[in-house]
């Protein structure tokens, strides 16, 4: 069963080492037979929130906003690549997805995680657990890391090194997951009409 999933990546640096995981994520998804797009905050251009879609009148959202906003409507799921910022979540990141509420609801988010070290961005992971489960999405437990990032993927998102042996080994049991919550939460969405 084909998915329409959402990959949302949020670094605004020049030399951006998170669009690897980025990458890789998207190939292994679409060699699942899902239909992804890469969302990149960076490309989209957003300015920082001063006002939600939702708070626009009707029909009078900037044309950037109501693209994205039927984008995520549309998707089944969102796969979220953060990068760890000073133990913290990206702002480039957070920024797109606090845009945007209503139209997160009842669907799954999956998060993939990275950094230059070790801890390959578990801090921003557990961050966006609960920022996500507040947007209404369903966290998905499964996640994935990549850290050191550069020794781990190539610059064009394919495993490298023993760090990217490890991420092969772990993404199809992440990608099961992540596709079980999606036809979990489609088959709910199709019985029964959410509640608001």
């Amino acid at each position: 069963m084909t998915h329409r999933i959402l990959v949302l990546y949020g670094s605004y640096r020049s030399d951006r080492m998170g669009i690897r995981l980025a990458h890789f994520v998207i190939d292994g998804l679409r060699g699942r037979g899902n239909d992804v797009e890469l969302i990149d905050a960076k490309e989209v251009g957003l300015p920082m929130l001063d006002r939600m879609y939702k708070e626009h009148p009707k029909g009078q959202a900037p044309a950037v906003l109501e693209t994205l906003a039927g984008k995520i409507r549309d998707a089944d799921g969102f796969l979220f690549v953060t990068g760890e910022y000073n133990w913290g979540i990206q702002p480039g990141l957070k920024n797109l997805t606090d845009h945007f509420l209503e139209e997160w609801f009842w669907r799954p988010a999956a998060i993939a995680s990275y950094s230059a070290g070790r801890f390959a961005g578990a801090r921003a992971a557990t961050a966006w657990h609960g920022t996500l489960s507040e947007m209404g999405m369903v966290v998905i437990s499964s996640t994935i890391s990549a850290g050191p990032i550069a020794q781990t993927l190539s610059a064009e998102g394919k495993p490298i090194g023993e760090g990217g042996k490890s991420l092969e080994r772990a993404f199809p049991r992440f990608a099961d997951d992540f596709s079980w919550w999606i036809e979990a939460a489609k088959a709910q969405r199709a019985r029964k009409a959410p509640p608001y």
